[in-house]
């Protein structure tokens, strides 16, 4: 196959077999019109319905797909790293199978990418067809998002972007961080990210994947993906920090305790058991936690140096793809 392509479309998916037909049918009217050389890149994310199969036969009337399929459901953030590494196309395009992203907005988002010099643009679903439960969640996100990482984008978790190849090939997407995948390129030295205003299709088949749950994993890896961004290669700075409070806390604790004692033996008074001074648990308690905050900083900084594991995935089947 022509390694040399105009676009790479990753497609991840999750029990979508209605969709697909129509989605396929979709992007290769728009490749065609537009004489884009182009691969489709589906990630079955152990899908329960019969998606694989529908893949398996759109191959036969789209010469252009390529496929993967994992095992058990991984998620999302574990579709696009495999995809990512298969992708081939000078840009490469993220989409969703459900059909609320449309095909038609892939060749204005090729010619920003090349004509106007960005590494990434991100779609800015601005008209939802989401109730109220979904979109306000995700206004506050983004709100939170934006604040954090300095990022001017609207909509960090809308499925439809574009990416300079290059961008793909210096970012690791795991965990769960595909929806701050602007914050990781900018991490990783790509600061030409922009937005674009997409159309939102409303759901066509089968119901949304996502429950409350992701909004809460949301801001808890948006809080992570800050501290990393931070101390990923310093955790001793992070740790250290916090040990250093804690010894200065304990040695106040220890000069009042020296305080009072001395105060009570000038006035006469029994200065009392150390035991029984409540300044005395203060002290000790912010020791133990200085010291266990700057081992815990040193264990991490010797497994930041040694730590080279990758994650796998377990994969059942694939289509096209050399091994």
């Amino acid at each position: 196959m022509n390694d040399n392509l105009d676009i790479s479309i990753v497609i991840p998916l999750y029990n979508e077999q209605e969709s697909l037909p129509e989605l396929t049918s979709w992007i290769d009217a728009v490749c065609e019109k537009n004489n884009f050389s182009a691969e489709i890149i589906f990630i079955d994310d152990g899908s329960t319905d019969e998606s694989w199969k529908v893949i398996v036969d759109l191959k036969t009337n789209y010469s252009a797909i390529k496929a993967m399929r994992f095992r058990r459901n991984h998620g999302k953030s574990a579709a696009l790293h495999i995809g990512f590494k298969e992708a081939k196309g000078d840009v490469v395009i993220t989409m969703d199978a459900d059909l609320q992203d449309s095909p038609d907005e892939i060749p204005e988002l090729v010619r920003r990418i090349h004509q106007e010099n960005f590494d990434l643009i991100s779609g800015w679903k601005k008209k939802r067809f989401d109730p109220i439960t979904k979109t306000l969640p995700t206004k506050l996100f983004n709100w939170a998002a934006r604040k954090m990482s300095g990022i001017k984008l609207n909509d960090f978790n809308c499925g439809l972007k574009a990416y300079r190849k290059e961008v793909i090939e210096n970012i690791e997407v795991q965990g769960e961080m595909h929806r701050y995948i602007p914050v990781l390129a900018k991490m990783a030295g790509f600061h030409r990210i922009g937005e674009q205003v997409v159309q939102h299709q409303a759901r066509k088949y089968g119901t949304t994947k996502f429950g409350l749950s992701r909004f809460v994993n949301g801001m808890l890896d948006l809080i992570t993906l800050s501290l990393v961004s931070r101390f990923e290669r310093r955790p001793m700075h992070f740790f250290g920090t916090l040990g250093t409070f804690m010894f200065v806390a304990s040695g106040a604790s220890l000069l009042a305790m020296g305080i009072l004692k001395l105060y009570r033996l000038a006035q006469g008074m029994r200065p009392g058991l150390v035991a029984d001074d409540p300044w005395f648990y203060i002290f000790l308690t912010a020791m133990v936690l200085g010291t266990q905050l700057f081992v815990t900083g040193l264990l991490a900084e010797l497994m930041v140096r040694q730590s080279s594991k990758k994650v796998n995935y377990s994969i059942s089947e694939v289509l096209n793809i050399k091994e």
